[in-house]
């Protein structure tokens, strides 16, 4: 009985495996809901840099007290935005580097929107503190993500938007911080 069992379990798991296999080589881009598997810093296809969707700075989000705040308070200065959440490694470890560059640069603004609960990124503040403003997207935010140029929805993502509110940069992963220093100089 065991035997007979193993080998049905056995057939099972190749034929999800080939089914998997199947559907993978279907696709045309990877199925992948975090950045681990990009190279870091790397920028993501240019298709619409040079724009903004407007549902960005329509945007309104609740800041980790609950207040509610515009994006488009921003607008008119170079700005960077960058998604991320408390569970997302790549996130956390550019974090510090992200606000080293808020405190070198004084008239960038930065801007975190976390893919996160409130709760997660109170908790997270504690160990890793930021002085920039975080809003809170919650899980919703992955459909943000691909209107802006993410197709995988993945994170950390990084926008760096000139004073003009035009898109001159984007990053999928985590970033290199003298990269965007210079970006941003």
């Amino acid at each position: 009985m065991k035997r007979r069992q193993f080998i049905y379990g056995g057939v099972a798991a190749v034929a999800v495996a080939a089914s998997g296999y199947g559907v993978s080589r279907l696709t045309d881009r990877p199925i992948a809901t975090s950045a681990d598997s990009v190279k870091p810093g790397a920028p993501v296809p240019a298709a619409t840099l040079g724009e903004v969707p407007e549902a960005l700075w329509a945007l309104r989000l609740p800041d980790i007290d609950g207040v509610e705040q515009s994006v488009s308070q921003w607008r008119g200065q170079k700005t960077v935005i960058n998604f991320w959440a408390t569970w997302c490694a790549p996130c956390v470890k550019e974090m510090p580097d992200l606000n080293a560059l808020h405190h070198k640069h004084p008239n960038v603004r930065f801007v975190g929107i976390g893919i996160d609960s409130a709760a997660n990124i109170r908790s997270f503040l504690e160990k890793v503190p930021v002085d920039y403003p975080l809003l809170v997207q919650g899980a919703g935010g992955v459909d943000l993500l691909r209107r802006l140029g993410n197709a995988q929805g993945g994170l950390p993502f990084t926008l760096v938007l000139d004073e003009e509110g035009v898109l001159r940069h984007r990053i999928l992963g985590q970033i290199d911080p003298a990269d965007l220093d210079m970006r941003v100089a």
